[in-house]
């Protein structure tokens, strides 16, 4: 009687050690031990690459705010230009403009997206800057600021599309001088009619009511804004521009002429 309870002892102490080992084995928790610390790296390494795309976006926008003394331009005083303009007698629907952009611009090379234009007033109208031959001078877009690369000694033409029914007041200004009068600049100033589906070319700073001289890209100490009283060579390097609507008729697209209209996906809208 006491070989077989002896026997049984024996086998219960032999299941109870063989559960024990089973349960304090490193070998059952090392698959849950990797793979947490495979989540963790990867969690790591996601961290890291959010942090430098950031640092890398800082860097770029940093880097084009960042104009060194030598890379400054201004605008110049360039040709005399026809340009013959009228007086016109119409009133803002807003004392406030519907959109306004700034361009900063030197000589240098900045990045960020390339783009054609900038798009004002709810995609109505689209603004860009040509050379003097009427090609497009690409802008570079970071965030919501524009830069542009210039050349001194090259012209330019600031160039604005209006794409809708509704007129529209451009209030332009370039090194913080108004284009049209010359004085310090205020969007609150006059500015040119920009009529339905038509475009417009300020090419210049005014002179009379018949011609302009021509916006050329210049050192800052002889940019006119720095020979005149009424601005300051700290603001060489920036174009503006404020867009209002106007209470005119409103207009209707000219005809398509030898073109052929464009198809319309749902023209039962």
């Amino acid at each position: 009687m006491k070989a077989i309870q002896v026997l049984i002892w024996t086998l219960l102490s032999s299941i109870f050690t063989l559960i024990l080992t089973a349960c304090s084995s490193p070998a059952i928790q090392q698959p849950a031990s990797a793979e947490a610390q495979q989540v963790q790296a990867e969690t790591e390494i996601a961290r890291a690459d959010s942090a430098q795309a950031a640092a890398s976006r800082s860097s770029a926008s940093s880097n084009n705010s960042n104009i060194l003394n030598e890379q400054r331009l201004g605008t110049k005083w360039g040709d005399d230009i026809s340009s013959p303009i009228t007086q016109v007698a119409l009133k803002r629907l807003s004392s406030s403009p519907v959109s306004e952009t700034q361009i900063r611009y030197a000589g240098k090379q900045f990045s960020g997206r390339s783009i054609n234009s900038i798009s004002l007033a709810a995609g109505k109208v689209s603004f860009a800057v040509l050379d003097g031959r009427g090609r497009t001078l690409p802008l570079y877009r970071e965030d919501q600021q524009y830069f542009l690369s210039a050349n001194e000694g090259q012209s330019y033409v600031l160039k604005y599309s209006n794409s809708s029914a509704q007129t529209y007041e451009i209030v332009a200004s370039v090194d913080g001088l108004d284009v049209i009068n010359g004085q310090r600049a205020s969007r609150y100033n006059s500015g040119y009619v920009l009529r339905p589906y038509s475009s417009l070319e300020i090419e210049g700073f005014r002179k009379s009511n018949d011609a302009v001289a021509s916006f050329t890209f210049s050192k800052p100490k002889d940019a006119y804004v720095a020979h005149s009283a009424s601005g300051s060579i700290y603001n060489t390097g920036v174009i503006g521009t404020a867009v209002y609507e106007l209470n005119a008729p409103r207009g209707t697209a000219a005809p398509a002429g030898r073109y052929a209209p464009a198809p319309n996906a749902f023209p039962a809208d």
